[in-house]
C-alpha cells in the first residue's frame, strides 16, 4: 500500500512541476527524434541506390563496348572522317554462348542509326538491336502493345518498340502504337510503348551510361541487315564514326551465387581477346549491389551512433535536474522519513520520476522522429530543402524506433539512479532542519 502512495507523489510531482518536466525531457526527446530521423534517412537513402542496382538485375553481367582514349583522341583531332573499329564482335559473342551454356540467357545489343525523327522533330539516335530476351534479362516491361518477337527476328521486320521518353518526346498529344517513326532515312512501324524505367539522373543511369527511357529497340537482324556496323554522328559540319559490331552484352546467371564466378571467366575470356580491356568495360551489378550494402549499413550506424550522443546529452541534463531536485526537496525527504517511509522508498519515488520523465521524452521524441521522416521527403519534393535536383529519401525502421525508445528510458533511468540514491541516503533528522 505504500509502495502505491510512493507511486502515486512521485507523478504528483510531476504533474504539479509540468514545465519543468517537459524541459528536462527536451534532451531525451530530441536525442529519440534524432536517432529515428537519422536511420531513416540511412535506410531511406540505401533502398533508393539498391532498387536503382535492383533494376539492372542483381544475376547479370554486363559487357559494353567502349571507344579506347587513343580513337577518342583521334576524333578530336584534325581527322574529322576517321572511321574507328572497336568493341564486342560477333565472335566474341559466339565466344561467349560457348563458354556459358549454363546461362539462363545472353543477349546483344546494337546501336544503330545516328538520329531518330518524325517530322522536323530530330534526336540523336539510342537505337538498338536485340532479341526478344532482353526484357527477360533488363527487367524492362511494355506498357501498351507488344515486344519484339521471334517473328520480326526471322523476317527482319522494319519495326520498332520505344521507351517511355521517346514516346513521349515524338508522340506528346496521340498514341503512338501504328505510327511511324524513322531512324536515319530508314522508317519503322511502332509496334510496342515500354514502362517508364526509373534510372534516369540515378546510380543505375550512371552504370549504364544513357537514359534507358530513350531507347529505342528493333530487331537484331534488321539492324545488321539494313543499319550495318558503321554508326556516323554528325555534330557542327564534321563527323565521328565508329564500327561496332555489337555493342553490349547481357549474360544472366543461373543464381546470384554464380555471377561473381561467371563475372570473372568472362572477364578473362575477354582479356584474352582484348588484351588490358581498353575498348570494353564489364559491369557486374551483384557487386555493386554487396558494396552499397555495406557502405549504406556503415553510414546508417555512424548516424545512429551521431544521433545516440544526443541521448547520451539528454541523460546528463536529467541528472543535473534530478539532483537539483533533490536539494530543493531534502525538506520534504525528511518530513517523508519522519512518517515511516524507508529509503527504499524514497529512491522508487526519485526512480519513478525519471522513468516516467524518461518515457515520455521517448513517446514524444518518438512522434516527432516518425514526423520528421515523413515531412523530409515531402519537404524536398517542393524544394523547401535546397536546389529542385536534391531529394531526401527516408525509411522508417520499427527497430530502431524500439532501440531508440529502449536506450532512452535506460539512460534516463540510468541518470537518474544517482540523484534517487543521493536522496535516499540523507538523515531524515538533518534533512527536517533543513530550510
Amino acid at each position: 500500500m505504500l509502495l502505491l502512495e510512493t507511486i502515486k507523489l512521485a507523478l504528483n510531482d510531476l504533474r504539479l512541476h509540468a514545465l519543468r518536466s517537459v524541459l528536462t525531457a527536451m534532451g531525451i526527446i530530441f536525442g529519440v527524434a534524432a536517432v529515428i530521423t537519422m536511420v531513416s534517412l540511412g535506410e531511406g537513402s540505401k533502398r533508393e541506390v539498391l532498387l536503382q542496382l535492383e533494376v539492372l538485375g542483381a544475376r547479370n553481367i554486363i559487357v559494353r563496348s567502349e571507344r579506347p582514349a587513343e580513337a577518342a583522341n583521334q576524333q578530336g583531332g584534325q581527322q574529322t572522317s576517321f572511321i574507328n573499329r572497336y568493341g564486342i564482335t560477333r565472335d566474341d559473342f559466339d565466344v561467349v554462348v560457348t563458354n556459358f551454356p549454363h546461362a539462363e540467357a545472353i543477349v546483344p545489343l546494337k546501336a544503330v542509326g545516328s538520329q531518330v525523327l518524325r517530322g522536323s522533330l530530330a534526336k540523336t539516335s539510342q537505337a538498338f538491336g536485340t532479341t526478344p530476351d532482353l526484357p527477360q534479362v533488363a527487367g524492362i516491361r511494355v506498357a501498351r502493345g507488344i515486344y519484339i518477337n521471334d517473328a520480326h527476328i526471322t523476317d527482319q521486320a522494319m519495326v520498332a518498340v520505344l521507351g517511355a521518353e521517346v514516346a513521349r518526346q515524338f508522340f506528346p498529344a496521340e498514341d503512338p502504337i501504328g505510327q511511324t517513326i524513322r531512324i536515319d532515312e530508314k522508317a519503322l512501324t511502332v509496334i510496342g510503348l515500354l514502362r517508364p524505367v526509373g534510372l534516369a539522373n540515378g546510380a543505375g543511369g550512371a552504370l549504364i551510361g544513357r537514359d534507358l527511357n530513350l531507347d529505342m529497340h528493333i530487331p537484331i537482324t534488321t539492324a545488321r541487315a539494313v543499319f550495318g556496323d558503321t554508326i556516323v554522328r554528325r555534330e557542327s559540319g564534321s563527323f565521328s564514326g565508329a564500327e561496332i559490331e555489337i555493342s553490349e552484352i547481357y549474360l544472366s546467371s543461373p543464381s546470384r551465387e554464380t555471377v561473381l564466378s561467371d563475372g570473372g571467366r568472362l572477364e578473362r575470356i575477354m582479356e584474352l581477346r582484348h588484351p588490358r580491356m581498353t575498348d570494353l568495360t564489364m559491369v557486374v551489378p551483384y557487386e555493386l549491389l554487396e558494396q552499397a550494402r555495406r557502405t549504406a549499413t556503415t553510414f546508417t550506424l555512424v548516424f545512429g551512433t551521431i544521433a545516440g550522443i544526443a541521448l547520451l546529452v539528454g541523460g546528463i541534463g536529467i541528472m543535473n535536474i534530478m539532483l537539483a531536485t533533490v536539494q530543493e526537496r531534502i525538506r520534504e525527504i525528511g518530513i517523508r522519513r519522519a512518517m515511516g517511509a524507508t529509503r527504499q522508498h524514497i529512491l522508487i519515488q526519485f526512480i519513478i520520476e525519471t522513468g516516467v520523465i524518461s518515457a515520455i521524452g521517448g513517446l514524444l521524441g518518438i512522434g516527432l522522429g516518425v514526423g520528421l521522416s515523413l515531412v523530409l521527403p515531402k519537404l524536398s519534393e517542393w524544394g523547401l530543402l535546397g536546389r529542385g535536383d536534391m531529394s531526401f529519401a527516408t525509411q522508417i525502421t520499427p527497430w530502431s524506433i524500439g532501440v531508440a525508445f529502449g536506450v532512452a528510458t535506460m539512460v534516463g533511468l540510468m541518470a537518474g539512479l544517482y540523484p534517487a540514491i543521493q536522496a535516499a541516503r540523507h538523515d531524515p533528522i538533518v534533512a527536517l532542519r533543513h530550510d
